[in-house]
């Protein structure tokens, strides 16, 4: 069969990617310095600006924003897949360094306090995407040290970030907008002048090394992963399993409730410390002005509040009532960062399950939540892992597993076609690493979601490309992607359906190739909310962010997933089947 399938259409990306693994060879570290020329030369759609002397400061925040803090003090980023490979190569105990996160990625990493970070990587996909992520932090840090070298020490020592005509002075030495500048104000806080005259300090020159790339590598550390989960957790062997890949708060907070009972101290707050902004949105919310959901904002607020002073305690407090009500969270151990949440049905307290779940809603006007007390399924829940660790996860998953009743996939993604907050629904995924078009009955329509939607628009029946990394797009591939009808752009959806595919087909997933998945013999749901339009110059994570209003596709979302799992259970267990 003839086939149009999204090719890479570009031999600059495919020669960075060559240029990646090449060097990534070598037995000793590489100079990021080295890969400067051929990651400009891919002319990136996250990095538009990188042969340009002023700095493109969307390109540096959003890279800023995915690597630790803890960056301007390294000389060494070490890759491997687990403290066993770190100890192969003689760094012991690398798990006793300080460990150290990014604000908007999950990896876990650990600095030894001079001069090298360690880094656990799931996949070749963790590899995708830090190098070219260093690669473009290093060198917009060192476009901003040649331009800060304008000021003079005098210049630089007497000025203050709240005055309006020195910031103004140092938006034009930085040779960048004004707001440009204000958004770094904002990402460093307190610490913004202090990162200045780091920058205005010293060149970056960082250096990376991949310890044990293979494939067996990686299989090791997911087994690894599973085990920790397997010990804790000994019954997930023996019973049902939905599976979903989301994130760690959406499905809990539905599930429990806890916020919701929380609501008098969340306010409080509000009216006392928190954030005015916030507060307008909730008195606009209280006085229906506004089409946002009270349930929605009061989750968005607990977090907010459980990282101030005041609020340690409620962290303690959700985490016991989640474990009294079923929803055990299980973080990983010495492997990479995602976690894992086990979710025991029978165990929920249907009194504090959100409103919007109820199941008259899906299952008739005599129904309550009693079927739950009968249920023997449980939910596993985890962080959405990063491109190929997600057929890793799968697989393994599956391997231990059974029956899988569902699975079901909600993530981030970019649109061709739509704004940020929109939320799409594919039913054909092109993925870039089995070269493979799926086909596929997606579970969720439009209209599973958009009830619970209150700022963007459902499209429905959209078709996706999984990508190999954030920055290895640039316009050319953009143009035939869209041409081709490929609207939805994501990491993880074809790495899941390479999985798939091997749930129920004796043979590994095919190459290159169009491949039926219809007839599954368990659900399949795949959700995309879009936090980036990049067809809309500037317009990524980095030059903005979801903030509370990704709240609202995030939970519209995870009602659909959860709404389908309850009407899937109620069927298994009133009837003795679930309705296809």
């Amino acid at each position: 069969m003839e086939r149009s399938v999204p090719t890479r259409a570009s031999e600059e990306i495919d020669l960075y990617i060559r240029t990646i693994y090449s060097l990534l060879r070598s037995t000793t570290p590489v100079r990021i310095r080295t890969l400067e020329e051929v990651h400009a030369g891919m002319n990136s759609s996250l990095h538009p600006l990188v042969r340009q002397d002023s700095p493109d400061i969307s390109s540096f925040i959003y890279a800023n924003l995915r690597l630790p803090d803890c960056l301007p003090d390294v000389c060494a980023v070490l890759l491997g897949q687990s403290a066993t490979v770190f100890e192969q190569y003689g760094y012991q105990q690398v798990e006793n360094w300080q460990e150290v996160s990014a604000r908007a990625r999950r990896r876990r990493c650990f600095y030894d306090g001079e001069c090298t970070l360690a880094c656990y990587i799931a996949s070749r996909s963790d590899i995708d995407d830090v190098v070219p992520m260093l690669t473009a932090y290093q060198i917009e840090w060192n476009k901003m040290h040649n331009l800060l070298q304008g000021l003079s020490e005098d210049e630089f020592a007497t000025l203050s970030p709240d005055s309006d005509k020195d910031l103004k002075h140092l938006s034009t030495v930085l040779q960048i907008t004004l707001e440009e500048l204000l958004r770094l104000e904002t990402i460093w806080g307190d610490q913004f002048k202090d990162m200045l005259g780091r920058i205005r300090g010293k060149k970056l020159d960082l250096e990376v090394q991949l310890f044990s790339g293979s494939l067996n590598e990686y299989r090791r550390a997911t087994r690894f992963w599973w085990e920790n989960i397997e010990d804790k957790f000994p019954e997930i062997k023996q019973r049902p399993v939905y599976f979903i890949s989301s994130n760690t708060h959406s499905i809990p907070n539905l599930l429990t409730g806890f916020a919701l009972m929380e609501k008098d101290r969340l306010t409080d707050y509000l009216q006392s410390d928190g954030d005015e902004t916030l507060l307008a949105e909730w008195q606009d919310i209280s006085r229906e002005e506004v089409p946002s959901r009270p349930e929605n904002f009061l989750y968005y607020i607990l977090k907010k509040y459980q990282a101030t002073a005041q609020g340690q305690d409620l962290i303690k407090a959700q985490a016991d009532y989640e474990d009294q009500y079923g929803v055990h969270r299980l973080p990983s151990e010495h492997a990479f960062d995602i976690e894992a949440q086990i979710i025991d049905l029978s165990e929920l307290n249907p009194e504090t399950i959100d409103p919007r779940l109820t199941p008259e809603s899906f299952a008739g006007e005599h129904t309550d939540w009693s079927f739950l007390a009968k249920s023997n399924a449980l939910i596993l829940n985890i962080d959405y892992p990063l491109g190929l660790a997600a057929y890793n996860l799968l697989v393994k998953i599956a391997e231990h597993t059974c029956p899988m009743l569902g699975i079901y996939v909600m993530g981030k993604a970019a649109t061709l076609n739509g704004r940020r907050g929109d939320v799409m629904i594919p039913n054909v995924t092109y993925d870039e690493h089995s070269h493979n078009t799926y086909m596929y009955n997606n579970c969720f329509k439009a209209g599973d979601v958009s009830p619970y939607l209150m700022y963007g628009t459902v499209l429905d029946n959209q078709k996706s490309v999984s990508v190999l990394g954030t920055y290895l797009q640039n316009a050319r591939v953009m143009e035939v992607i869209y041409r081709e009808g490929y609207t939805d752009i994501e990491m993880e959806a074809g790495p899941y359906l390479s999985g798939v595919s091997e749930l129920y087909r004796p043979t590994r997933h095919p190459v290159n190739e169009i491949v039926n998945l219809y007839g599954l013999p368990f659900e399949l749901g795949i959700l995309h909310y879009a936090s980036d339009t990049p067809l809309t110059k500037g317009e990524n994570l980095g030059a903005g962010t979801l903030s509370y209003f990704g709240v609202d596709s995030t939970y519209a979302t995870s009602l659909a997933i959860l709404r389908r799992i309850m009407q899937h259970e109620h069927d298994r267990v009133v009837n003795g089947k679930p309705k296809r």
